[in-house]
């Protein structure tokens, strides 16, 4: 079995494109990436220090956030899209929510918008964020997985005194 294994990846690399270097040539260079400046690696300068698991539970839900976009220009409160991870990833697993700041001793008002495969910000302007939403279905009658996109606006209000919204509304887009 490990053989035909070791075969088959090898005949996938060798089918991989091999013109990938000449393109080089292809993009102008003035667009191309500065090349990255050798490093030498650390040198220790003292003993090292074992650390312990941190033992919060907290951090176990902050640990779980695997995406996050700071939302710009929504006045005085910050605001920020985040995703968790959770559920069947076969079946979306990207819990979506949009958090707007409340103050140190409240911290933040979290409103989640779905459970999603993946999500684009398409435009946000204050009190107002146009999302697309890629999501797996299930059709219930064959039991076949498949997929959609969708897209809603992600709207609340700007409080005069810069508090954070109370409520946010969801609404489907085209």
């Amino acid at each position: 079995m490990k053989p035909l294994l070791f075969l088959t990846a090898l005949i996938g690399l060798a089918a991989c494109d091999t013109g990938v270097e000449s393109r080089k040539e292809v993009v102008p260079p003035a667009e191309q990436p500065a090349p990255l400046a050798a490093v030498a690696p650390l040198a220790a300068s003292g003993p090292a220090a074992a650390l312990s698991p941190e033992t919060d539970a907290g951090l176990q839900q902050a640990a779980a956030v695997v995406r996050l976009d700071q939302l710009s220009g929504q006045g005085p409160v910050a605001a920020k899209l985040f995703g968790t991870a959770g559920g069947d990833p076969a079946m979306n697993g990207l819990y979506v929510h949009i958090a707007f700041f409340q103050g140190p001793a409240e911290g933040w008002r979290v409103f989640r918008l779905g459970d999603v495969l993946d999500y684009r910000i398409l435009a946000q302007r204050a009190g107002r964020l146009d999302l697309e939403l890629e999501e797996s279905t299930m059709d219930e009658a064959s039991g076949r997985i498949g997929s959609r996109t969708r897209r809603i606006i992600v709207g609340w209000p700007i409080a005069a005194d810069g508090s954070a919204p109370a409520e946010v509304t969801v609404t489907p887009a085209t």
